[in-house]
């Protein structure tokens, strides 16, 4: 990859308050993204064009039933492997499934007792894991409409939650300062050690290899098969001078292109970080800093690897313990360029 050029980035504005979360349709034409909004407006964003497609408008607390939208802050979003149906779940402990090319809603899950704090399809199928500030781990079948099971085993609020195609998911603990890798038909779990400070966001790379980012500043890489980081990157986002207090920048969000070695890390440190996987998933190399202004609280890559997109906030995601004044409350997509291949010795002349 070659450094992105902060010229090249587009900025799409039409939240009014910061975004909380975002997530790109699997054929990479569309994002969907929520943010603090008291009309809580869930936005379809076409990414050629940059237009806003469609907007669901949200309710006063208690009227979901009645009105399309939700009446909370939705803190975390998911979209199935074929693109059928998007979840959204909220501070209000709700989920709500929509169906993407329409945005209409399909079905409301109920269940957890707190804020849902995030969702994932497993790919290939439309099973839904949901984590949520209750402490425990959901399965349900969106095509059914149905509730499978509940996890527990966490000691704290769970901060994120992702899978893949295998059939478990992986969550961060918050406050606990663990890791887990859920198996769910063996109802087992792993659990990993390895952050200071609260867990606040994590992403699986590829079926081995997993990223976490917490409070504490650090960013750690994970092997699925080791109880502690193969690599970990402390004050990844550098030292900030809070109120006369020195600390770490809180890694806010952390994004990884599938099966690949790139990785991208967010903060409120005005720039958005990209890091190569290096010597096998063994060390965190950083690459280059994007100059983005605001709390980054959620992080894609595209499927086809071509662009990156932050979702920014005046705020964090999930309070208000400080603010950035000049930042916009907006959606950035990053483009990003891949080095040209040297040409391999043997190949035959193409010309």
């Amino acid at each position: 990859v070659q450094p992105p050029d902060p010229a090249s980035i587009r900025v799409l504005r039409g939240h009014q308050l910061p975004v909380t979360c975002l997530v790109i349709s699997p054929d990479d034409r569309f994002i969907f993204s929520a943010s603090k909004d008291g009309s809580l407006i869930k936005c379809k964003w076409e990414v050629e064009s940059g237009k806003r497609l469609c907007m669901v408008p949200g309710g006063k607390k208690g009227t979901e039933e009645r009105h399309m939208g939700h009446a909370s802050h939705i803190l975390c979003m998911a979209i199935s492997s074929d693109g059928k149906y998007l979840a959204t779940g909220d501070r209000n402990k709700l989920i709500m499934i929509w169906d993407a090319a329409t945005c209409k809603r399909l079905h409301i899950f109920t269940g957890h007792r707190d804020a849902v704090s995030g969702l994932s399809f497993r790919k290939g199928t439309h099973q839904l894991y949901s984590a949520s500030h209750d402490r425990c781990v959901k399965v349900w079948n969106v095509a059914e409409n149905a509730y499978v099971e509940t996890l527990f085993g966490h000691q704290d609020v769970i901060t994120g939650l992702d899978s893949l195609s295998r059939e478990c998911c992986v969550t961060a603990g918050g406050r606990d300062g663990t890791v887990r890798l859920w198996k769910i038909p063996e109802e087992s779990q792993l659990v990993f050690y390895g952050h200071q400070g609260s867990i606040d966001c994590i992403q699986l790379i590829n079926e081995e290899h997993m990223v976490s980012g917490a409070d504490d500043g650090s960013v750690a890489l994970w092997g699925l098969m080791k109880k502690k980081p193969l690599a970990l990157a402390r004050q990844a986002h550098g030292m900030q001078d809070a109120q006369g207090l020195q600390q770490p920048y809180w890694i806010s969000a952390v994004a990884a292109l599938r099966n690949s070695d790139l990785l991208a890390t967010g903060s409120h440190s005005a720039s958005v970080k990209l890091w190569k996987c290096s010597e096998g998933f063994r060390k965190l190399e950083p690459l280059w800093d994007i100059p983005l202004v605001g709390f980054v609280n959620s992080l894609k890559f595209s499927a086809a690897g071509d662009f990156l997109v932050a979702g920014l906030g005046q705020e964090h995601r999930l309070g208000r313990w400080w603010r950035v004044k000049e930042a916009k409350n907006s959606i950035c997509i990053i483009p990003l360029k891949r080095r040209a291949a040297a040409p391999s010795p043997e190949a035959p002349d193409s010309s």
